[in-house]
């Protein structure tokens, strides 16, 4: 009974402004008296209504002469305008007769809606109530009846809009019975904030609040409601509101409310239905999810489990099915159920709602009381406590067939005495974590949807044509909810009711991550809802740990990176993040390079730890965290340099965290910085992101060798731009120096002497006028070099001679070591071969006493190419061998860029260089 399917596909609207609907079209009716006409039979559908009473209603009791006339003339006009519809508009004495079936009038089918509601209720379906009362209360667009101001009909609408109230209380009152006090706390207060007088939804928030542990908050609730009760009505607020108030106070269990009426009208009895052998056959599945899309292979192997060949061995068959909040656990299970039930379980199904997300799961006892009730069992007959009712539960299903399905456990303790007993039943149970215990238990898991699966989700909600007029924003949109379902329907619900909006206004404003979570929110349906219970049953360490976890950006993090986040410097760090995999917070996302585990957020986890980060963090927290991670990241780029055969160097100070398994991470320098190279651009950013500009450009400076052995030429760049903005938030003149000369090195690579000229001699004047002999050493190096490409080879000379002497002074021996390869290619490219072989000799010296293989490689790889070219074969080829056999014959991008060791920041330490050849 979905609006729109109702006689000939016709659907009318009165709980709003008036409207016919055939199909997607609106069928216009004249406002004035046509619709006030028309209005009045539909009120009366399917009943004759007299000409007097629709003179009455039209004129408010005052009517002209020609009034019975005028109203043959309405009736004859939309008799025109309903006759192409299929809804014939008859003359019944002593009026007229409109023939349409009750569905498809929303005040009709609101009330229908209602009756099946006290049915689910009366047959222990809250959830399926819950669903049918939203339905019903969600057909009111506004004030009933259009609003009208006649004396006729605005009692009926009054009263109409006092049955939507009690729609919304009743199903509120549900929703609290079921345990989602979190899930509701802000629908209900928007609605008391719409309605402060009405004290039944003041009570529900104060309910929800002090069952959520927000004492403080509804008794504020309460104060604010005394006030006004005493000043607009004169009066202290009920007796309800009174004890609820008392017992918040007393810090008691609050009494479960009186039940509101479930409907507008009396429900009506419906005898439930009976097994074979004319034992009670239990119906408790929600309602399958009309639009259910994708997901084949999972129902497959669900249905293959709890029905193939071999199931169970003699036992009930099991399956669980776990994954993140909004993955569609319970959407695939009671779809499978569906499709199960009446071949494969003939004797009925039991479902229950087990809370496990809440904070409050349902009591195994309370559960089994509501199965051995639709059992047939009476309330007298039950006996108490878990054992005992567990016992005669599985007597009563050890020989029938039935499907039990339960949703939501917190852990397999819980479901444990509800596993059906015999071979013939099965069970699926649902849970986000916790479940891997169920002896004998196939388990599911279930991530995002695929690409495929998630866009066809998107064009049965909204529709092909929507979908497919866009397919570049419909993309895009998936991306932007990550293809999490619940964020997917939740953004197609809204395209839905706001069929102007475009896909990609859609996309626009989900595009700000600050507010993405108050984007995905429609009804009663929100991911950020869905998140919270999870994130509340964490463990204190666990929620702080995935608060700091969400500082760290890029794909899957390292394990170590929550050992930096936290400053816990245990052996195995990655040991803090398996709390949040267990309750699907985080997810396992592949190997790092010391064979461990990374850890990835789904995007939308994220985005609320996110929120969780700022509001129960300090700034200064969380400034310190991501010194610590950026601090990690930058040892080990210092650490791979030196490795691949950087030159020596500081190591290890000036706020760098060791990451507990930096050996094992560094076993194979290259191979870690190609998996890891947009996690170390994500930490220069997030060291961008929270002003640690001297940590900031130390890190970008440690990834120039790195980088530019292996040639990531649009990574420096990315890095050199972010270290730029973050040295010159800070106004910081060394930093800027050591950007400016990394960007010469990147412009050297680039094949662009002039710009590389212009940052070296930029770079260069600012080390001159800070005193640091290091960067100063390294400019001046980096000078020579483009002087020598250039063919000035005396000025080359000259240069180098200051770069050796600054690097002497400062004690560096790898860059004294190539300030002396330089001059002795300089020198022997100008004859003087004796001078240039002794530079040489000199610096294959420096590298053997500092014990850098990579060093000596590059010496006797000059000193190979030098005996080649004066034709000494035999020495050129021995030469050349060594050193091959030096560098482990490794194959690298060619080396240009000339690179600083140690340029000296504000504390003393020392920022890394890159290598050069």
């Amino acid at each position: 009974m979905n609006p729109g399917s109702g006689f000939n596909g016709v659907f009318f609207r009165l709980l709003g402004p008036l409207q016919v609907e055939a199909g997607s079209e609106q069928v216009h009716i004249p406002p004035g008296r046509q619709q006030v006409i028309l209005r009045a039979l539909l009120l009366e559908a399917g009943r004759t209504v007299s000409t007097d009473h629709l003179v009455d209603v039209t004129w408010d009791c005052d009517p002209p002469d020609t009034a019975r006339t005028q109203v043959q003339i309405c009736v004859s006009r939309l008799r025109k305008s309903l006759a192409p519809l299929g809804t014939p508009l008859l003359t019944s004495p002593p009026g007229y007769l409109l023939r349409v079936e009750p569905e498809a009038v929303d005040v009709h089918l609101s009330r229908i809606l209602a009756e099946r509601a006290g049915e689910a209720v009366a047959g222990g379906r809250p959830e399926e109530a819950v669903a049918l009362l939203r339905r019903a209360a969600g057909l009111w667009r506004g004030p009933s009846l259009g609003g009208p101001s006649g004396r006729l009909l605005r009692p009926l609408a009054d009263r109409l809009d006092e049955d939507r109230a009690s729609l919304v209380e009743a199903y509120l009152d549900l929703e609290l019975e079921l345990g989602r006090h979190d899930l509701v706390v802000g629908e209900i207060d928007d609605l008391v904030r719409r309605y402060p007088l009405r004290e039944r939804l003041r009570y529900q928030l104060m309910l929800a609040l002090h069952r959520s542990g927000r004492r403080a908050e509804a008794l504020r609730v309460y104060r604010r409601g005394r006030e006004l009760s005493t000043a607009e009505l004169g009066r202290e607020p009920g007796p309800e509101l009174r004890a609820l108030e008392a017992a918040v106070l007393a810090g008691e269990s609050p009494p479960d409310p009186d039940p509101a009426p479930a409907a507008p009208a009396a429900p009506v009895a419906v005898p439930a239905p009976r097994s074979r052998a004319g034992a009670p056959c239990p119906r408790q599945l929600p309602a399958d999810t009309a639009d259910f899309s994708g997901r084949g292979e999972q129902a497959a192997a669900l249905e293959a489990a709890l029905t193939g060949p071999g199931r169970g061995g003699g036992r009930a068959a099991l399956c669980a099915v776990v994954g993140l909040p909004g993955v569609g656990k319970s959407a695939l299970a009671v779809h499978v159920a569906h499709r199960l039930a009446r071949a494969g379980f003939p004797d009925g199904q039991l479902y229950c709602d087990l809370r496990g997300g809440s904070g409050t799961p349902l009591d195994p006892a309370r559960a089994l009381a509501r199965f051995l009730r639709a059992l047939g069992v009476p309330d007298r007959a039950l006996p108490e406590g878990l054992g005992p009712r567990a016992r005669m539960y599985r007597d009563l299903l050890a020989r029938r067939r039935v499907l039990v399905l339960l949703d939501d456990a917190a852990d397999d303790r819980q479901v444990a005495d509800l596993l059906p007993p015999g071979p013939g039943c099965a069970a699926i149970v649902t849970g986000r974590s916790g479940l891997a215990g169920i002896p004998g238990a196939d388990l599911v898991e279930l991530d995002v949807l695929p690409q495929d699966q998630a866009l066809e989700l998107l064009r049965r909600v909204i529709g092909p044509e929507r979908t497919d007029a866009d397919p570049e924003a419909a993309a895009e949109l998936l991306g932007t909810v990550g293809r999490l379902p619940l964020a997917l329907r939740i953004v197609a619900a809204r395209l839905v009711a706001r069929p102007h909006w475009s896909l990609a206004s859609m996309v626009a404003r989900l595009a700000d991550e600050r507010h993405r979570l108050d984007q995905l929110s429609h009804g009663g349906l929100t991911v950020r809802a869905g998140l919270v219970p999870g994130y509340e049953g964490l463990a204190p360490d666990a929620r702080r740990t995935l608060r700091l976890f969400a500082l760290a950006d890029g794909p899957g993090q390292p394990g170590w990176a929550a050992g930096a986040l936290l400053d816990d410097r245990r052996p195995r760090p990655d040991e803090l993040l398996e709390p949040l995999v267990d309750a699907r917070m985080l997810a396992a996302d592949g190997t790092d390079a010391a064979g461990g585990p990374r850890y990835r957020f789904h995007d939308v986890v994220r985005l609320f730890a996110r929120e969780r980060l700022a509001e129960e963090e300090t700034e200064s927290e969380r400034r310190e965290a991501a010194a610590r991670l950026v601090g990690g990241w930058l040892f080990l780029a210092e650490e791979a340099d030196l490795r691949t055969g950087g030159g020596s160097g500081r190591i290890g100070a000036g706020g760098r965290w060791r990451p507990p398994p930096a050996d094992a991470v560094l076993r194979d320098p290259a191979a870690w910085l190609s998996a890891d190279r947009s996690r170390l651009c994500a930490a220069v950013d997030l060291a961008a992101d929270h002003g640690l500009d001297e940590l900031c450009w130390n890190l970008a400076l440690a990834l120039v060798p790195l980088f530019h052995r292996r040639g990531y030429l649009r990574e420096w760049d990315r890095v050199n731009d972010r270290a730029a903005e973050a040295v010159r938030a800070a106004a910081n003149r060394r930093g800027a120096a050591a950007v400016a000369y990394s960007r010469g090195c990147l412009d050297l690579d680039r094949r662009r002497p002039a710009d590389a000229r212009a940052a070296f001699e930029e770079a260069l004047a600012v080390f001159g006028e800070l005193g640091d002999v290091t960067g100063r050493a390294w400019c001046t190096w980096g000078l020579a070099r483009l002087e020598r490409a250039a063919g000035r080879r005396e000025h080359a000379l000259e240069l180098c001679g200051r770069a050796l002497r600054d690097f002497q002074e400062v004690g560096d021996p790898d860059g004294e070591g190539r300030a002396l390869m330089l001059s002795g290619h300089l020198r022997t490219a100008a004859g003087a071969v004796d001078a240039g072989e002794a530079d040489l000799a000199r610096a294959l010296t420096l590298y053997e006493r500092t014990g850098d293989p990579r060093g000596r490689a590059r010496v006797l790889s000059r000193m190979g190419r030098m005996a080649r070219d004066l034709g000494d074969e035999r020495r050129a080829l021995r030469l050349l061998t060594e050193a091959r056999e030096l560098d482990g014959g490794e194959e690298r991008v060619p080396r240009t860029v000339p690179g600083p060791r140690d340029l000296g920041d504000r504390d003393g330490t020392a920022a890394r260089a890159p290598e050069q050849a």
